[in-house]
């Protein structure tokens, strides 16, 4: 009865302290890192902004924009996931890349993901089940101008409960007709942790 009454109090107890509220963007980032040293979102929107930034202020990226007519068209290949962890959240970082790039509007994406079910489609259209006069034809689609690629690295270092992480994103935009590189940028995010401090 004892050991029953004493697993109800502490059940109880338990539920009792716990507690959840909806925060912002800023002080979401700081509780993150109360309790992980981990990549979190905040991460990937400030690596991504300071990536673009570092694109439109590129010397060369405004030399090559002089003389280019009409709005860009870039293919965004997937950014590596070269860290250790395994679970490094790689596709959120792709996610909020393709956000950032589509809702700035300084490049007309061309979607790689959409191709293979856009081809499907018109090869249906053209298999004679659509009116040919609305069959869409294969052969238009845009052909990406420039090419953005990257990876996420990671270096850490461990002494005495204390962790120092490293992230660094590396980019690059190269012009897909000449091969030639346009720009490179880099962005680095660093997480310092102290295990012993928090009793772990």
């Amino acid at each position: 009865m004892k050991l029953l009454l004493a697993s109800l109090l502490m059940f109880t107890f338990s539920c009792a302290s716990f507690k959840a509220e909806r925060v912002s963007n800023k002080d979401s980032d700081e509780k993150a890192m109360e309790i992980t040293d981990k990549w979190v979102v905040e991460d990937s929107r400030r690596a991504v902004k300071e990536i673009l930034n570092q694109i439109k202020n590129h010397k060369n990226f405004k030399r090559v924009m002089k003389g280019f007519r009409g709005q860009p068209k870039v293919f965004i290949a997937e950014v590596q996931n070269n860290t250790s962890e395994a679970y490094f959240p790689i596709g959120d970082l792709n996610e909020e890349f393709l956000y950032e790039v589509s809702a700035e509007g300084d490049f007309q994406l061309v979607d790689n993901q959409a191709r293979e079910e856009i081809l499907k489609e018109i090869t249906y259209q053209n298999d004679g089940m659509v009116d040919p006069n609305q069959a869409k034809q294969i052969g238009k689609q845009l052909g990406a101008d420039f090419l953005i690629f990257g990876s996420v690295n990671m270096d850490r270092k461990k002494r005495d409960g204390k962790t120092l992480k490293e992230y660094t994103v590396n980019m690059r935009l190269t012009n897909l007709e000449t091969a030639g590189e346009v720009a490179r940028m880099r962005t680095r995010v660093n997480k310092f942790s102290n295990a012993k401090s928090y009793g772990w």
